[in-house]
């Protein structure tokens, strides 16, 4: 159990993290929302504090008030247990308060929240609210960098958000690794944090499997689309096929092709697509219509999280390597499946779903979770954006078919016969 010094210390830690992604950017980067899946900077810093402030300050602050009485509606995000919000694709069309007005915000909660630790600490209630917000933040710290992306796409000039390049060196051997399946356990173990979707821990039956060593690369994928992958209906869903044609889809997003040659805007800037790093920012449906192509399939969440275990995939490659914000090609040594953490997040074959014996929070904390278990796919690994004491072998990501901003990759399964 922390002492409360150190959960204050990892309170100031992780809120600052938040505020020093935002520390490069000027406050006219802050405002803009480029699609309805991608809120603005200045949105991200301040639901990160209403977050305490709701779920927190409200409920153990002796004499709560909020800090303004329209934050409550103008920082919600979709707990509909609290009241109205402001719709999320309109956050973009809010220009006040201003980005200083916000920092002000936070800084206001962190004193309060800060306050209220050292005044009880004891409470487990209260360090458990602490300890969800933390990792809601950091959520938060992903979204951002993903976001912060999307906004400088559509700047003409694709400006860069992080100095000098991805880092570039040797792709791993690739191949297949065999797992015998069998009754394997799946879902959070120990007493550490976990999210109440990696609930209950519970046994299944898996068959035989084997997957692919190494990611699917962007040079695998071009060869995809220069066989016409993106115009042949026999490798597509039917609602990924129409996807296609309504959109207009033909390469990863934020691909663009100059001439003969691809190039793809990064947190760098415009680099030309590396032809051995993992492919990323693909949809569900282009992942599914690629493993099809390939002749494989992908994963299910249960075949993925129980290969992970027996590969000791803890490596987390992109954050070990320090503040590098894209999918690249560095080696990882070992034998068997490897970047499983810490690459792109990979797309399984897996609906998300509840867990047997699942059961959701009460109140709005509820919401935070189980509402969304419909019309989803789960998605495994963590990425280079998220951050590295954040992902675990168990975390459980979500989204609709055919989102594709986040760093989100593939990795290819198929079935093997029993021995």
């Amino acid at each position: 159990m922390r002492t409360v010094g150190q959960l204050l210390q990892q309170f100031l830690r992780v809120r600052a993290r938040t505020e020093a992604l935002c520390a490069s950017l000027a406050p006219e980067d802050q405002v803009i929302q480029p699609h309805p899946d991608a809120s603005p900077a200045k949105w991200h810093l301040g639901h990160t504090a209403w977050f305490f402030e709701t779920f927190l300050l409200e409920r153990f602050e002796r004499g709560f008030a909020p800090h303004h009485p329209d934050y409550g509606f103008l920082f919600n995000s979709y707990y509909n247990g609290i009241g109205a919000r402001v719709e999320r694709p309109l956050r973009g069309l809010c220009t006040r308060p201003t980005v200083a007005e916000v920092l002000a915000y936070r800084n206001a909660v962190d004193e309060r929240v800060a306050t209220l630790i050292e005044e009880q600490p004891d409470s487990a209630p209260l360090a458990a609210l602490v300890e969800l917000g933390l990792n809601h933040e950091q959520q938060h710290q992903e979204l951002l960098l993903t976001d912060i992306k999307a906004v400088l796409f559509q700047e003409p000039v694709f400006p860069a958000y992080a100095p000098g390049k991805p880092p570039q060196a040797g792709r791993g051997e690739t191949g297949w690794t065999r797992f015998t399946g069998g009754r394997v356990w799946i879902g959070h173990e120990g007493a550490d944090f976990c999210y109440d979707n990696e609930l209950s821990r519970h046994e299944v039956l898996l068959r035989p499997y084997r997957l692919a060593n190494e990611l699917v690369s962007n040079g695998e994928f071009l060869r995809f689309m220069h066989d016409g992958g993106y115009a042949r209906p026999e490798f597509w869903l039917a609602d990924g096929w129409d996807v296609v044609r309504q959109r207009g889809w033909q390469a990863p997003q934020y691909w663009l092709q100059r001439g003969d040659d691809w190039f793809a805007h990064t947190l760098y800037g415009l680099q030309p697509v590396d032809p051995l790093a993992p492919v990323a920012h693909v949809s569900f449906f282009e992942a599914d219509a690629y493993a099809r192509y390939a002749g494989k399939r992908l994963p299910t969440e249960l075949e993925w999280e129980h290969a992970a275990r027996q590969s000791l995939a803890m490596d987390h490659p992109g954050a070990l390597a320090g503040d590098v914000f894209e999918p690249h090609n560095a080696p990882v040594a070992g034998t068997g499946p490897r970047r499983m953490v810490g690459e792109v997040w990979e797309w399984t074959n897996s609906a998300y779903l509840p867990y047997p014996g699942y059961r959701a929070a009460s109140g709005a904390i509820g919401e935070y979770n189980g509402k969304f278990m419909v019309n989803q796919v789960v998605l495994r690994g963590g990425s280079v954006a998220t951050p590295r004491d954040h992902v675990r072998l168990s975390y459980r990501n979500f989204f609709h078919p055919d989102k594709r901003w986040q760093f989100t990759g593939i990795r290819l399964a198929e079935d093997a016969q029993a021995q």
